[in-house]
C-alpha cells in the first residue's frame, strides 16, 4: 500500500479503505505513454513557489504524468480545500479519509501564487468535502475572487466535485463567474459502482446541465478515462449524454493505474483509437475536443481555452 510521510516523521496510510484490497498487477506502459523524469530549473523554481505559498497541486496528488511538462512552463493546477478527500474512488491517488478545517487564508495564497506565476489562465479544482454544509461551494468563491483581484485579466477554469445533497452550492459557484466550469463524469454509467462508488452519473450529468441553465454564456467541460473496462459503444452514449448537455468540450484520455491496490488497467488505447474518438466528438457536436493517452482535464487547459473561445466566435 502507497504510505506518506507525515510532519512528526511517522507514516500513515494514503488509502487506509484500499488496505484490506487485494493487489491487481500493473500493466507495463507501452512506448506512447511514457514520460521524461521531471527535473528542469523551471519545474524546481515551480516547485518552491507552490511549497512556500503551502499548496496543494492535483499534480502531485493524482500522480498526474504531465507534471514535467506543465511545471516546467510554470503551469499548474491548484487543489484547495486540502489534501484529503471524503471519497474513495477506485482510481483516484488523493489521499482519503477525514479532511481537516478549511484554511481561511488559502484563497489569498492561491492568488499570491497565479500572480507570481504570471498565469493566464488558472485552473482551480478541489477535493471532494462531504463534510462541508455547502461541499466547499463558499471556498470556491472565496478563491475565484481573490484571483479576479490579484490578477484581473487571468481567466479561471474551475475543476469541481459534484456537491451531491448540496443544496444551493452550484448556483453560488456559477454566480461567482469562471469562464470554465468543468465537472468530470469519469468513465461510463455501467462503471459507476466499481470505479467511482460514491457518486451518480446522471447527478454529475444534470450538474452540468444546471450550469447552462443558470449562465448559458458560461463554457462547460468533462472529461473520461479509458481503458477501465468500457466498450466503445458507451463511450459513444457518454458523448451523446454530454451534448444532450450542452456540454463544450470534453476530454478523454487513458487510465493509469496509481497503486495495486487501485482499479487494474483494463487495456492500453492506442493514439490511433484516441484520434478515431476525437473524430467521432467534433462530428457530434463539442466545440473542443481532447483525446490522446496522456490527457487530463488541465493539460494545456490556456491554450485549449483559447480555442474554445475561438470555435464559439467562429459559430456564432
Amino acid at each position: 500500500m502507497a504510505t506518506l510521510i507525515d510532519n512528526s516523521g511517522g507514516t500513515r496510510p494514503r488509502h487506509p479503505e484500499k488496505a484490506h484490497k487485494a493487489d491487481t498487477p500493473i500493466l507495463r506502459k507501452p512506448e506512447w505513454i511514457r514520460v521524461k523524469a521531471p527535473g528542469s530549473a523551471t519545474y524546481h523554481e515551480t516547485q518552491k513557489l507552490v511549497r512556500d505559498n503551502k499548496l496543494v497541486t492535483v499534480c502531485e496528488e493524482a500522480s498526474c504524468p504531465n507534471i514535467g511538462e506543465c511545471w516546467t512552463k510554470k503551469h499548474a493546477t491548484f487543489m484547495i480545500m486540502g489534501d484529503t478527500c471524503t471519497r474513495a474512488c477506485a482510481f483516484c491517488n488523493v489521499r482519503t479519509g477525514l479532511p481537516d478545517a478549511l484554511d481561511a487564508g488559502e484563497p489569498e495564497r492561491v492568488a499570491d501564487a497565479v500572480a507570481r506565476m504570471g498565469l493566464s489562465h488558472a485552473v482551480i479544482t478541489s477535493v471532494d468535502r462531504d463534510d462541508l454544509d455547502d461541499g466547499g461551494a463558499n471556498h470556491f468563491v472565496r478563491v475565484i475572487k481573490a484571483i479576479r483581484a490579484a490578477s484581473p485579466d487571468t481567466t479561471i477554469e474551475i475543476l469541481t466535485p459534484d456537491f451531491l445533497k448540496k443544496d444551493g452550492a452550484l448556483e453560488k459557484v456559477v454566480a461567482a463567474k469562471p469562464d470554465v466550469f468543468n465537472h468530470n463524469l469519469e468513465t461510463v454509467p455501467g462503471l459507476y459502482l466499481k470505479i467511482r462508488p460514491g457518486a451518480r452519473y446522471f447527478h454529475s450529468l444534470r450538474l452540468l446541465q444546471q450550469v447552462k441553465d443558470l449562465d448559458p454564456t458560461m463554457f462547460t467541460k468533462s472529461g473520461i478515462m479509458v481503458g477501465l473496462g468500457e466498450t466503445r459503444e458507451q463511450v459513444m452514449q457518454v458523448m451523446d449524454d454530454m451534448r444532450s448537455a450542452d456540454i463544450d468540450f470534453i476530454t478523454i484520455g487513458q487510465y493509469l493505474q496509481p497503486t495495486r491496490k487501485h482499479a487494474p488497467i483494463d487495456r492500453f488505447v492506442t493514439p490511433d483509437e484516441f484520434k478515431s474518438l476525437e473524430t467521432i466528438a467534433y462530428a457530434k457536436g463539442f466545440l473542443m475536443v481532447s483525446a490522446s493517452p496522456l490527457t487530463r482535464s488541465s493539460h494545456h487547459a490556456g491554450d485549449d481555452f483559447a480555442r474554445l473561445r475561438a470555435a464559439r466566435a467562429g459559430k456564432a
